[in-house]
């Protein structure tokens, strides 16, 4: 018998204990032994006295108990998880968690503690896909040359929805917080802060690297308007959150940003609150996984996979690595990165406004690729829409400020990354 220890008994946590229950009789077969969720904790015992089990309001009732032989931390949050993880390491229970921001911060640091004891996350990135374990496991053969994920169900409705029905970004953030898709507080998930904590997981599997958060550049989907739609859908495009690793050479590039990527591209067709995740190996090419990135049965389901393996005995390096590879890889720094990219601005509708623009870009090199014009009725404004040829990122934000100190240029220009 294997008895396990829930810590955090939110949507996530109730349906582990729930899935274990009825799903008991074929978990058993599957593991090849009995799992027992024996005590849950929980900071309102009364809300959960119809799971059946012991409750506690205490974690050390799990950390402290000899008979609980894993622990299953779903408490979110960083340094009071990190703490508890750590502390059942030490106590050599197994640890199965889905807790994202801990590893964004913590990663490396438990896999020294873990050593070759049971460590599971695979439910900390992408819900019920099992990326983790493709990335561990199923592609291990390969060297990862590019990963591309929609890790954000959130971003990935809202988008969705200004996109085929052309609802503003206010009024579908509203929408969105009314169905439970965003917090009252929505900056994790629309600044891409969420994305960025499981893109550091993906590439640290990929390719060893430690990045936090606070490394890599990170941007939101809050600037994106009608104009930016439209020029999409003019050229073909669609507009997603894109957690983005590529690595060439000895360089690693990591980014969390919106992005234009054409309709035909498989990862342009995950939409609603799905998630969908392309990984480009040197021997497999490209391959796709898609499903549910959140809710807390198909997160739970992902628990449970990593409860089962480690039953099991399945032992599988934590972060894919035995051996870190020699060849130590460094990260891109963000202003280096070269890529194509959409630029919005509005300006006063007047003669020259177009050359001087113009001008400033061949100054720094930046070749324009395709441009519209947007006029506004009765504004005496017009909408200015370009696409560049693929440029360094460093030039396009400098050229970029010089063009928002022209006196007819009247809002800090706007600009989309374009993925190919």
């Amino acid at each position: 018998m294997l008895k396990i220890g829930i810590i955090g008994l939110g949507t996530v946590g109730s349906s582990v204990v729930k899935i274990l229950k009825e799903n008991k009789d074929i978990i058993r077969s599957r593991a090849g032994v009995e799992i027992v969720p024996a005590i849950g904790v929980a900071r309102n015992l009364q809300k959960h006295q119809d799971l059946d089990i012991v409750l506690s309001d205490n974690a050390d009732d799990v950390l402290e108990d000899d008979s609980i032989d894993m622990v299953v931390e779903l408490i979110g949050g960083v340094e009071r998880a990190y703490e508890i993880v750590k502390k059942a390491l030490k106590k050599g229970k197994s640890v199965v968690t889905a807790n994202k921001a801990l590893l964004a911060y913590h990663r490396y640091e438990l896999q020294e503690i873990a050593n070759s004891q049971g460590f599971g996350f695979e439910a900390s990135v992408a819900g019920g896909i099992p990326i983790i374990r493709s990335l561990r496991e199923g592609l291990s053969a390969n060297q990862i040359i590019s990963i591309k994920g929609i890790l954000n169900g959130t971003c990935n409705y809202m988008l969705t929805k200004m996109i085929n029905e052309g609802v503003s970004f206010s009024e579908v953030l509203k929408e969105a917080q009314e169905l439970g898709y965003a917090e009252v507080d929505p900056t994790f998930d629309i600044g891409g802060f969420d994305a960025s904590h499981k893109l550091l997981i993906l590439a640290s599997i990929a390719y060893g690297i430690d990045a936090k958060p606070e490394d890599i550049l990170i941007e939101g989907i809050e600037a994106i308007n009608s104009d930016d739609i439209f020029f999409a859908k003019e050229f073909g495009y669609n507009i997603k959150l894109l957690a983005i690793a590529k690595k060439d050479g000895n360089k690693v590039e990591l980014r969390v940003h919106p992005a234009l990527i054409k309709k035909e591209q498989m990862i342009a067709k995950v939409d609603g609150v799905m998630n969908g995740v392309s990984v480009v190996g040197d021997f497999v090419g490209e391959t796709l996984y898609y499903g549910a990135g959140a809710g807390g049965d198909a997160t739970a389901s992902a628990v449970v996979s990593d409860i089962i393996s480690i039953a099991r005995g399945e032992s599988t390096p934590m972060l894919g690595f035995k051996k870190l590879i020699t060849n130590e890889l460094s990260l891109v720094e963000a202003d280096l990165i070269e890529t194509e990219y959409y630029i919005r601005m509005s300006v006063e509708d007047e003669v020259g406004v177009l050359s001087k623009i113009s001008s400033i870009f061949t100054d720094y090199n930046i070749s324009i690729d395709s441009f519209l014009q947007k006029s506004s009725k009765n504004s005496g404004r017009t909408s200015l829409l370009f696409s560049t040829h693929k440029c360094q990122e460093r030039k396009i934000k400098e050229a970029l400020e010089k063009i928002e100190k022209l006196h007819f240029v009247k809002d800090k220009p706007s600009m989309i990354r374009i993925e190919d």
